[in-house]
């Protein structure tokens, strides 16, 4: 059996460049933390979203 390897969806590559990145609320009141995978070819950026945090101001 072998392991699936990510591709990106629109130009089928599978060189990523991996980022942290947060997501706040409209208000500010929630933060979400997320791993950024951008593709080395065409740039289109897949968003892995891990959890989120209530008043995190990091």
């Amino acid at each position: 059996m072998t392991t699936p390897q990510l591709a990106c969806p629109l130009c089928q590559s599978t060189g990523f460049q991996q980022e942290e990145g947060r997501l706040d609320s409209k208000w500010g009141l929630t933060s979400h933390k997320m791993t950024l995978l951008i593709c080395t070819n065409c740039r289109y950026i897949l968003h892995f979203y891990d959890r989120n945090s209530i008043f995190d101001f990091d």
